[in-house]
């Protein structure tokens, strides 16, 4: 052990973690050999084997009796640090928890539970937790930052920005701060205040490539387009981001397009209008309508997030086929196959395990948010497993059918459905409203209470349940346009850009059929057209691809060829 601390001090940290082992082969129920060989693995970058020598120290301490109480709040502590290393949020939020019950003053646990409390979309609860953290250590600068972020989600604009800038008074160099107000501002339309505090970010880690863009962003907000072009050349010079050269794209189209307007004695600003979405009319069956592509455009965002649609929905399946989940009963007394949140969040862990830990924790936040806070509408922290694959699966990667299929089978899996080929007719009920509320949320919330206390014990089938999801105005229609953007959300339209946004066009192409000028997914779906177009009514055409919109042509030139013999 003492060899072990000395090597540590010296940060020879492999040498150490050797020394430490050992010492947990020739004092297996000592809880510091463990505890000091958890923190060498932690800090060696092997998080998940931290985790465990940090649940053995656990283990040891709780079996020891008072011997270790004093040790048992930093352990909890380190163990949820771990956690965090991997991804795990929600879990390491216990231990935080755990530690800050056993001992009320350690204000590091506090700091870091509110942190990932924020980190999970948890906000009331972060500010809370970090409030407490910095009412007892007043000069915490980091409670400070991440108190100011939780604030900032929750609107409270003016408030956290004095709190960031007690962050930075605390400690001027402080990156985050600078970073997050920076953001803050941006969301406030002061860009030249946001550029001031990049430039701080960039004065303290100069290849911050986000800072750099996020300057770039900023002057161009200000007016100052040919600063902003020079900070987005730095920041390509640090990497090389597709999004970098989209947005030099983007810059070098709005120079055009005031060059132009100056010449012709206009503002030189790109105009446009949003006008009613009854002018907006389709041409062929093929083209998607503006509101429909707007909710698809939502559920797609979340997939994003998420990456839900990289994993695989047989992965649901296999979940349900090989995990044994103990029946419980909930209030009501209805049997269900219920988990804890942290729980869950090992399931999700499994699901996308291809996912980097901070990638991770980003889709587990936007999980929680827009799907836990619906299936746990009363905050019991306890969720019903079935309902949750079922609601997960036709977002999820595969087949539109197979989606399907298996979100039937996350019903039938539920204890309540006990006849092997059919459900419940008020479950299959429940699951399309809940399936609305969280992915039209506009639409679907206001349903919900319609559905609590049906007594219909009548039972549906598979084809019964499939005419149910399918429909376009009660259940969840929207799926063959969120699954045309999921194949079809990349392509790129040769230099067409939108005549709006002045962005190169990715996804589809909407074009305007009697003046010609194009339109983005984005803009098509918030109903913006160019200033210079108006017209009593727009009839638009989907492109998915530079090849239909040329295949088109051709067809129109033949056409034109044949009416002019």
């Amino acid at each position: 052990m003492a060899i072990g601390r000395v090597l540590y001090e010296h940060q020879l940290f492999k040498e150490s973690l050797v020394s430490f082992k050992r010492a947990c082969e020739l004092q297996p129920v000592d809880v510091r050999p463990h505890f000091r060989a958890g923190n060498c693995l932690y800090v060696l970058g092997r998080f998940k084997e931290a985790k465990e020598e940090f649940l053995l120290a656990l283990e040891s301490a709780e079996a020891g009796g008072n011997q270790w109480a004093y040790l048992l709040p930093q352990i909890y502590v380190n163990l949820g640090i771990a956690l965090e290393g991997e991804g795990m949020v929600l879990s390491a939020c216990e231990y935080y928890r755990e530690a800050a019950i056993l001992c009320p003053t350690h204000f590091r646990a506090l700091k870091l539970l509110g942190s990932a409390l924020f980190g999970v979309g948890e906000y009331r609860a972060a500010v809370k937790a970090l409030e407490e953290a910095i009412f007892m250590k007043p000069d915490y600068a980091d409670a400070h930052c991440d108190l100011a972020s939780a604030l900032h989600a929750m609107g409270e604009d003016e408030r956290a920005i004095e709190v960031f800038q007690k962050a930075i008074d605390l400690k001027p160099g402080h990156v985050d701060a600078l970073y997050n107000l920076g953001g803050l501002y941006m969301d406030l339309g002061r860009f030249q205040r946001a550029s001031e505090m990049y430039t701080r970010v960039l004065a303290v880690w100069p290849n911050h490539w986000r800072a750099q863009l996020n300057k770039a962003v900023s002057l161009l907000g200000a007016g100052e387009t040919e600063e902003a072009k020079r900070a987005l050349k730095e920041a390509l010079k640090m990497t090389n981001r597709v999004e970098l050269h989209d947005a030099i794209s983007h810059l070098k189209q709005l120079q055009k397009k005031k060059t132009k307007a100056g010449n012709g004695g206009g503002s030189g600003e790109a105009s446009f209008v949003v006008v009613e979405p009854s002018k907006f009319k389709v041409v062929g069956e093929r083209t998607t309508g503006g509101k429909e592509l707007a909710t698809a455009l939502q559920i797609r965002a979340l997939q994003r997030v998420t990456r839900l649609s990289r994993c695989s929905v047989e992965l649901l399946k296999k979940e349900m086929s090989e995990r044994d989940v103990p029946v419980s009963y909930s209030g009501s007394g209805v049997p269900e196959k219920s988990i804890r949140k942290p729980n869950l969040e090992e399931i999700l862990h499994r699901l996308l395990s291809f996912l980097k830990p901070e990638t991770f924790q980003g889709a587990v936040k936007a999980i929680n948010e827009r799907i836990l806070s619906v299936l746990d509408e009363n905050g019991s922290g306890r969720l019903d497993l079935g309902m949750f694959y079922a609601i997960l699966a036709p977002i999820c990667g595969g087949p539109p059918d197979r989606r399907k299929r298996i979100a039937f089978d996350a019903l039938l899996w539920r204890p309540m459905n006990e006849d092997g080929a059919n459900i419940r007719k008020v479950d299959a009920t429940l699951f399309i409203k809940l399936l609305r509320a969280v992915y039209l949320p506009s639409q679907g919330v206001s349903e919900l209470m319609e559905v609590r206390g049906d007594l219909d014990t009548s039972m549906v089938s598979f084809s019964e349940f499939l005419v149910m999801f399918d429909d376009p105005d009660w259940g969840f229609g929207i799926m063959p346009t969120l699954v045309k953007l999921e194949t079809g959300d990349r392509n790129r339209h040769g230099n067409t850009v939108c005549s709006v946004c002045r962005y190169p066009i990715i996804g589809s192409r909407f074009k305007e059929m009697k003046s010609h000028f194009s339109l983005c997914n984005q803009c098509y779906s918030e109903g913006k057209v160019p200033s210079s177009f108006k017209q009593e009514e727009y009839r638009f055409k989907e492109y998915g691809s530079e090849g239909e919109a040329m295949k088109d042509k051709c067809m129109c030139f033949n056409l034109q060829s044949r009416n002019e013999q």
